[in-house]
Parts: structure tokens; C-alpha cells; sequence
């Protein structure tokens, strides 16, 4: 077991299977020393954790709850052509979307949730760029995406 996933037991978590995409692209892709992670839905066994708005059927702690999903589902998909996430160097990027009702503008504080998990999984190699952007809506009617961008140390 790699020692990001030995942090990860520690912090009670496990790293899900790879979320099988739900369209014509890959969920990662590893280009030089850098992944991309397609756009992580909160799924949890195969299934959307939640469905709605932000701020309407779905509130701000639950939406954070769910970027925490996102994101693991998103180091998943990282492992999955990095072979090892001890060879993560960096998360240089994170970009999440928030399903947001009209009124709703808390779309970091829904972010941090990602954000927290990467540094509390990776420590300062976790610390990363973001955007948080609302929007009307997403796949599946999901509450959150995210996808985030990786560098890689060498293979060892």
C-alpha cells in the first residue's frame, strides 16, 4: 500500500474504483509529467450520492460533503495512469462546478470540501490553484464536479 493510501485508511477512507465515464472520454489522462482528471461526479458505488440545486434541494454542507467525494473520486482516477499516487509532486489545479439556485453564492465554501480532502491526503502537495464556479446545471443532475490537475514526480 502506497503511503498516500496508508493516509488515506488513516483518515477512514478508502480510494473507490475508477467512476466508468459516462460518455466518449477518458476519466484521466497523463500527458509528460502532468494527469488531467475528466470532470468527477460525487458517485459512490455507482451511484450519485445526491441529485439538486445548491442552495434549493441540496444544501452548502452537504454540496462540501460531496466535492470531498469528487475529489476522491478524482485521486482515483489519478492512480489509475499514474500507477502510484506517492508519485503525485503536486495538485497544481483544481476547477469544481456547483449546480447553484439562483441565489446561491457560497460555491468556495461547497469547494473547500475537495480542497481540505487533497491537503489532508497529501499535505503541502496538496496545496493548489482553484476556480469555483456556479452553474445551472450538471451531468445527472449532480450537485458538484470537479477535475484536477496533476504533476507527477518520476516513475520509480
Amino acid at each position: 500500500m502506497s503511503a498516500v493510501e496508508e493516509r488515506l485508511a488513516e483518515l477512514g477512507l478508502r480510494l473507490p474504483e475508477v467512476v466508468p465515464p459516462l460518455a466518449a472520454y477518458r476519466p484521466a489522462v497523463l500527458t509528460g509529467p502532468y494527469v488531467y482528471t475528466a470532470g468527477q461526479l460525487p458517485m459512490v458505488d455507482g451511484e450519485l450520492a445526491l441529485t439538486g440545486k445548491v442552495g434549493a434541494e441540496v444544501t452548502a454542507e452537504e454540496a462540501k460533503e460531496l466535492a470531498r467525494t469528487c475529489a476522491l473520486n478524482a485521486l482515483a482516477a489519478v492512480k489509475s495512469v499514474a500507477g502510484d499516487l506517492d508519485r503525485v509532486a503536486r495538485v497544481v489545479k483544481v476547477t469544481g462546478f456547483v449546480a447553484s439556485a439562483p441565489d446561491f453564492t457560497g460555491q468556495p465554501g461547497v469547494l473547500n470540501g475537495a480542497s481540505e480532502l487533497l491537503v489532508d491526503v497529501l499535505g503541502d502537495k496538496g496545496v493548489h490553484a482553484r476556480s469555483a464556479v456556479g452553474v445551472a446545471v450538471l451531468p445527472l443532475d449532480a450537485p458538484v464536479e470537479i477535475e484536477i490537475q496533476v504533476e507527477l514526480t518520476e516513475a520509480g
